[in-house]
Parts: C-alpha cells; sequence; structure tokens
C-alpha cells in the first residue's frame, strides 16, 4: 500500500504535510480552506494553523467509537486507535508495525479491488471481513477504507475504518440456520438441501446419487401413540441417519413430515446407491425404544444416480420420489432404482389421467363388439356381442381398454365413460334389432363396481333402456367376480334391480378371485364367463397340467349347471379348444377364433348372412 515510511515518527509525518500543503496550495490556510490577502502567506500563521488541524485529527482518530488505522506501502499498521486495539484484544503499541495479514485473510477479489485503490484509480472501497482477534476467534468487521493522497497527488497511505458487526453477524447467522435447518431433527431442511444439489450440479463432470424416503406407516404411529412419539421417532430417524451417513460427505436433510434425503454429491455409480439404499432399511428397521414404549418402523427408499449433464436439481428429485412410490407399492420395507422405462408409463398413464374426460366430450372414444358364439347348437351360431371400448388416442394412437379402463376406475372417469358405452351399444344393439329381428342378438357391456359406488346404475340403466327401446332381455351386464362377492352393499342391491327389470347378469373372469359358487346361488347371476387363463389347458393334447385345467372346467360347469347358469369360455383361439370346450359342457364361447372385436358394420354382414353362424 503506497504510504509513508514506517521509519518515520508521527511528528515527522505532521511536519511533511505542513510542508506538502505549502507547497500544493500556497495561500490557502488547510484549516480554514478560506484564502488569505497578499501575495505571500505568513508561514508561522500557516505552520500554526497547521498544527491545530493535526491536534484536531488526532483527537478525532484517538477517541473515535469506531476502529482506525493507517496503513503504510507495505501493509503494515503505522497508527492505531484504542477503537481498534480494544475491538482485537490487543493494545495501540502491539498493532503498530503488524502486517495486515496478521489480523485478516485476504482474498484474491479483495487484494484485486485494493490494488486499483493505492494507485489512485479509486479513492474508497467498502468490504465485510473476518478479523482475528488475539484469542483467536473472529471478529467480523465493516471495513471503508480511504485513500490518502498527498499534496502532488500521489498516493501517501489508507485510512481504515473499522466497525464491529460481529453481533449482527452471530444474529444473521442463527436466522440464515433457522432457515436452512428443521427445528424439530436439526437435520438440513428442503432449503439447504437444494442450495447443496445445485453446488454439486455447478460441475459438469461429475455424477450425483440420492435417496429418498420416507417412513411406511408413520401416520399409524401418530394416530396410536400420539404426535410426541411420532416426533421422538423422527429424530431418532435423523439420528440414525446422520450418525452413518454424514461422516461420509454425503448430505443427510428432511424433506418435511416423515420424508428424508441423503444426497451423494460424488457418486461412484449406482452400485454405489443400491448399497446405500439397502443400508438405509437395514439400519431404520430396528426397532426404536421411545418413550417407554417399542416402536417398529420400517423404511422405502427411491434410489436414483446419473451423471449431471442432461438432468436439472428438480428432475432428479421428481424421479426419486416418483421411484419411492414404485418401492412402497412393492411391498414396502425395500427400496428401488429409478427405471426410465417405468417412469414413461407412470407419465404416460398422467396424461391420459388427465385428458380423458376432455377426450370422451371430443368423441375420441368408439365401441367395438366381439362375437359370443353357441358351443352347443351343432355349429356356432351368433348370439351375442360383448362391447368394447377403444380409445382413438391423438398422441398414443388406438388404445385397447387394458391401456385405460384401470385409470378410469381410479379418477371416476369410468362413470361418465361406462354411461356412454352403455348408450352406444344399446343404441347400436336396437338397430340390429330393427334390421335383424330374427336374430335376437344381446349385447354384453362391462360394469365397473365404481359405477355402482358412484352413480345409480340401476336409473342408468332404466333410463338407456327407455330412451333407446331395447328391450332388458337383450342387455346383459358384466361385473367381475371380485367386485360382486365382496361385502353386501349397492352392488348386490344394483344387482337384484337390475335383474328384475330383466336384464341379464353375467359375472367376469370367474375363476381368478373368490370363486365361491354357493355365494353365487344367492345372487340373480345368469351368466359365468371363465377367466382366459383357464384355456392354456386347452391348447394341447390333455396331458399333465392340460388334463388338470380341462377338469377343473368341466366341474366349474356341472356346479355352474346345477345353479341354473350358463356358461362361456373367453379367449378361445383354435378349432381344438373350441372342440374340447363342447366336450365340457360350456355353453358359449368368444375369442379370436370365432371373431375379434370388430365394427358394427362387420357384425352386419354377419347377421346379414341369415343363420348368423359365422
Amino acid at each position: 500500500m503506497p504510504g509513508l515510511s514506517g521509519d518515520r515518527s508521527s511528528e515527522s509525518i505532521g511536519d511533511e504535510r505542513v510542508a506538502a500543503t505549502a507547497r500544493v496550495a500556497p495561500g490557502l490556510c488547510p484549516a480554514c480552506a478560506e484564502p488569505h490577502s497578499g501575495a505571500a502567506a505568513d508561514t508561522a500563521g500557516l505552520q500554526q494553523a497547521l498544527h491545530a488541524s493535526e491536534t484536531r485529527f488526532r483527537a478525532a482518530f484517538t477517541d473515535a467509537g469506531i476502529g482506525m488505522a493507517l496503513v503504510d506501502s507495505e501493509d503494515r499498521v503505522i497508527e492505531a486507535n484504542p477503537a481498534l486495539a480494544e475491538m482485537l484484544g490487543r493494545t495501540v503499541p502491539e498493532l503498530k508495525r503488524l502486517h495486515i495479514h496478521e489480523l485478516m485473510e485476504v482474498e484474491d477479489h479483495a487484494r484485486h479491488a485494493y490494488q486499483r485503490l493505492v494507485r489512485g484509480e479509486q479513492d474508497r472501497m467498502r468490504l465485510e471481513k473476518r478479523l482475528i482477534h488475539r484469542l483467536g476467534h473472529a471478529v467480523w468487521t465493516n471495513i471503508t477504507i480511504s485513500l490518502i493522497r498527498g499534496a502532488d497527488g500521489l498516493p501517501l497511505y489508507t485510512l481504515a475504518m473499522v466497525e464491529d458487526v460481529s453481533e449482527a453477524r452471530r444474529l444473521g447467522d442463527r436466522l440464515h440456520y433457522q432457515a436452512m435447518h428443521d427445528p424439530l431433527t436439526r437435520l438440513p431442511n428442503r432449503s439447504l438441501f437444494f442450495e447443496r444439489l445445485a453446488g454439486a450440479f455447478a460441475e459438469a463432470d461429475r455424477r450425483v446419487g440420492l435417496c429418498y424416503l420416507d417412513l411406511d406407516g408413520f401416520a399409524a404411529v401418530n394416530d396410536t401413540l400420539g404426535h410426541h412419539v411420532g416426533d421422538e421417532l423422527l429424530v431418532a430417524v435423523a439420528d440414525r441417519l446422520e450418525r452413518r451417513f454424514s461422516g461420509r460427505g454425503h448430505l443427510v436433510a428432511r424433506m418435511g413430515g416423515d420424508e428424508f434425503a441423503v444426497l451423494v454429491p460424488h457418486s461412484a455409480g449406482e452400485v454405489e446407491l443400491s448399497a446405500l439404499a439397502a443400508e438405509i432399511v437395514e439400519i431404520l428397521g430396528v426397532p426404536y425404544d421411545l418413550a417407554g414404549q417399542r416402536v417398529v418402523a420400517t423404511a422405502s427408499v427411491g434410489v436414483v444416480e446419473r451423471p449431471v449433464p442432461g438432468t436439472t436439481p428438480t428432475e432428479l428429485v421428481k424421479d426419486a420420489d416418483a421411484t419411492l412410490c414404485w418401492a412402497k407399492s412393492d411391498g414396502r420395507a425395500r427400496w428401488a432404482v429409478y427405471d426410465p422405462e417405468r417412469i414413461a408409463h407412470q407419465m404416460t398413464r398422467q396424461v391420459l389421467a388427465t385428458t380423458m374426460r376432455p377426450a370422451l366430450e371430443r368423441g375420441e372414444f368408439m365401441v367395438e363388439y366381439q362375437p359370443l358364439v353357441d358351443l352347443q347348437g351343432g355349429g356356432a351360431d351368433l348370439l351375442g356381442v360383448e362391447a368394447l371400448v377403444r380409445w382413438r388416442h391423438p398422441q398414443f394412437g388406438r388404445l385397447g381398454p387394458d391401456r385405460f379402463i384401470g385409470i378410469a376406475e381410479e379418477t371416476g372417469a369410468i362413470v361418465p365413460l361406462g354411461r356412454w358405452v352403455l348408450e352406444t351399444a344399446c343404441r347400436q344393439a336396437r338397430e340390429w334389432l330393427d334390421r335383424f329381428p330374427e336374430a335376437q342378438l344381446f349385447v354384453s357391456v362391462n360394469l365397473a363396481a365404481r359405477q355402482f359406488r358412484d352413480s345409480d346404475v340401476v336409473a342408468d340403466v332404466a333410463e338407456v333402456l327407455g330412451a333407446t327401446r331395447l328391450p332388458a332381455r337383450l342387455l346383459q351386464l358384466e361385473l367381475t367376480e371380485s367386485a360382486v362377492m365382496g361385502p353386501a352393499g349397492r352392488p348386490v342391491e344394483g344387482l337384484h334391480a337390475l335383474a328384475a327389470m330383466g336384464v341379464r347378469i353375467a359375472i367376469d373372469d370367474f375363476g381368478t378371485g373368490y370363486s365361491n359358487l354357493a355365494y353365487l346361488s344367492r345372487l340373480p347371476v345368469d351368466v359365468l364367463k371363465l377367466a382366459g387363463s383357464f384355456m392354456e389347458g386347452f391348447r394341447e393334447a390333455a396331458t399333465g397340467t392340460e388334463a388338470a385345467d380341462e377338469q377343473i372346467v368341466a366341474a366349474l360347469v356341472r356346479l355352474a349347471h346345477a345353479l341354473g347358469l350358463t356358461v362361456t369360455a373367453e379367449g378361445v383361439e383354435s378349432e381344438l379348444q373350441a372342440d374340447r370346450l363342447r366336450a365340457t359342457g360350456c355353453d358359449t364361447a368368444q375369442g379370436w377364433h370365432f371373431g375379434r372385436a370388430t365394427a358394427a358394420a362387420e357384425i352386419d354382414r354377419l347377421l346379414a348372412k341369415g343363420r348368423a353362424t359365422l
């Protein structure tokens, strides 16, 4: 720092200032800054005025309430006041001749700014610095450094004014800590987690890993043992995670509720993250002793590991959260690794869920009809058709019901969609009845359990039959046995009301659920539709397992007939299967062997053949 020589005393400094001022501004009084009359100033008067100015400056310097220091060209303190000495736990004589590096660490950006100052490129700079107290602790300060120039305008030395802001800094640090840490567990919170995650993404050539977890059944702990025990459980979980993983350079954070994250900012690969997830499941599965009780809690973990290029912090967390949901749906107390194909399927489901109702209004759905034929009449007479809905999706193409019916049931869209299919199928069946009255073709329409729960199916069916003028005997409604054979309720009551109208009731996919024939005897059921899985035993000549499947089907047919029910086989794909089903006594069948689901016009063609034989 350009300044005065460290060997000169403060008196010589004052003398030089007098001389310098006299050289630069003859006839100008530095004390009062007013010109004197006359061509030459009185030297004695000037000396006296400058001495008075020096005295006032020194008094202000010494008595100032903030720290002050003069620094020379070698970056050494040549003068300091008592306030600065007290601030740093030293005496004024101790501070003199100390190099500023003994009092602070100077970073490159501060050094460059200071160099511009002492070169005269600017007159003042401000910075926040951590000074070092004699006892070793930090003293946070705001420093204003002013450049003092000589009579020739060149830099002489610098004057530093130092304000102690340690208490404000400590308060700020406490507030920042509180803003960045969870008050219950003391772990970094969501804000600090994302800050550190963003820092990890600042290096493009690294890999990042994340284990996202939550506790299985945490709500049950709160509800049964109380929120105070739930809080103790969260603290215990946080302690186990922090003790095990923080020392490895990982960040353990509480993301909210019972959700936690373990961030691996320098991942070695998916194998490392998988081992970490397994470790988390293991250590959190050990029972906890809380409030005098032994509490068992497990955790599920979603794992994502990938290179930084090609992803973002938000995507990483979103994918980890989705993977956590997979782990829980797969059975809990386990971990799952991110699968891009599975997430793509999940995203497709989300798109379908949100666009289904508008798609119904736009007319994107259509109904196709699969033939149901008579197996016991000596031929393959067409008795009816099953109405199967299709979605002509503008993005994903033609979708079968297996792609969207489950989603429709989850979202409730099955109610308006089911009503539309019922109306469409009944209207079409009425057209066939008008054009081919001798065929007496019935139409079979699937109903979901949610339609009974969320709407008045009985009223809907009555209204549709009235509007289309379709006889009730030509409408068959299909429900799965799991929907019908649960506890008595609206589906059972509704079935009796529908049967009283004359509508036929069929149990679909029979054999995959309760398979309780005694229960069926108390329900108004007309038809059992055997699950397509039974057809596996009819593909080859009957040996071993295939023979057993055939015997089971034969037994079911006999029992159904004893109850006055007819039996329909689904998924028939060959003449061999059809012949062997006839031998068991099965009444009707459907499948690719008899015809795929097709447009109504193709059914028209079949009916136009007269006897309606396929």
